[in-house]
């Protein structure tokens, strides 16, 4: 099974199924020297962690990282990092009858058509818990681009949707990433709702990057927003990635859209122009739906728990441009 690894100067690889001993990720890429705190490793992790809150799967874990690489001392090495989650309430009986039965949108059929087998507990590889890995790789690259700052949250739940957008990253997000109150309380009865009748929903997640320098990415295959495109839409149960008026703009004509840079989403030709860098991400509701939802546990909505898997998979993609613009900058006179 390929295509584990994700980036070039700051690559990932990560590893492991939902129900076996451990996930975990490699880091490569890493610059020596870099002041590590594992106790904020540990925050961020737990922000992903399941079992915090009603609307969450009930699976609980308590997702302890253990660096067994490239750190000494509490500073990076510039070798690979290793850093792996051991699996502590896996409960693979749960998902028994997941083993003969494949869920529509799932990677159930098409892992078994491609490899002709596959691990149904809690759905292997496939599993959203793979995620865990990628937020260790963005706690790792948020520490080369500090100055950069990532800020993602809930714009949509179904039916209900944010009237007021924060305009700056201080802003609470309140318990399920939602910064609006009012909001907030509306979603967690109607998620709640959902997980007892065995239902499921999707909805929008915005995302606001400041600070970014200009002139990340590159003009041709390599443009940053395609990178944070396929770094998005490598996710599970995400399907739509728009930059900046993105589906707006085919209403829109070129002399309105000409007017103003912002319209572009802080990138240009694939670069980055130097402005705030705006996107938005359409997730589906879980294919687990049912008596296979109420027998099992999963989540009736990712989009609680997936914020501070959008904002490591964005640090890692500018911490990767970051370092190519540097090396090529390196050569300049």
């Amino acid at each position: 099974m390929p295509g584990n690894s994700f980036g070039q100067f700051f690559k990932i690889t990560t590893f492991g199924e939902s129900h076996g001993e451990a996930l975990g990720v490699v880091i490569d890429g890493m610059p020596a020297g870099i002041v590590i705190h594992l106790e904020d490793l540990k925050k961020e992790l737990k922000r992903r962690a399941p079992g915090q809150h009603s609307v969450h799967t009930s699976r609980k874990e308590e997702d302890l990282p253990e660096v067994l690489s490239g750190v000494f001392e509490n500073k990076t090495l510039g070798t690979p990092i290793a850093v792996i989650v051991r699996n502590t309430n896996q409960r693979s009986e749960d998902y028994s009858q997941l083993k003969d039965n494949y869920r529509p949108g799932h990677a159930d059929k098409t892992t078994a058509l491609k490899y002709g087998f596959r691990d149904h507990r809690g759905g292997g590889r496939a599993s959203a818990r793979e995620t865990l890995a990628r937020v260790i790789g963005g706690y790792f690259a948020g520490l080369i681009i500090p100055d950069v700052s990532t800020y993602a949250y809930i714009q949509q739940v179904g039916p209900f949707q944010l009237k007021v957008h924060p305009e700056n990253h201080n802003v609470d997000r309140g318990e399920i990433n939602i910064p609006d109150e009012a909001m907030t309380k509306d979603v967690v009865s109607f998620l709640n709702d959902c997980k007892a009748k065995g239902e499921s929903a999707g909805g929008i997640v915005a995302v606001s990057i400041k600070n970014c320098p200009a002139g990340l990415g590159e003009p041709v295959f390599d443009k940053i927003k395609a990178d944070l495109a396929k770094a998005m839409l490598s996710l599970p149960a995400c399907c739509g990635f728009s930059l900046g008026e993105g589906f707006s703009f085919a209403h829109l004509l070129g002399s309105e859209i000409s007017t103003n840079s912002s319209h572009f989403g802080g990138i240009e030709g694939g670069i980055t122009n130097g402005e705030d860098i705006h996107f938005q991400l359409v997730f589906k509701a879980p294919s687990t739906i049912g008596d296979k939802a109420k027998s099992g546990r999963h989540d009736p909505c990712v989009l609680p728990r997936v914020i501070p898997i959008v904002e490591a998979m964005t640090k890692i993609v500018m911490a990767d441009h970051f370092l190519r613009q540097s090396a090529y900058d390196s050569f300049l006179p």
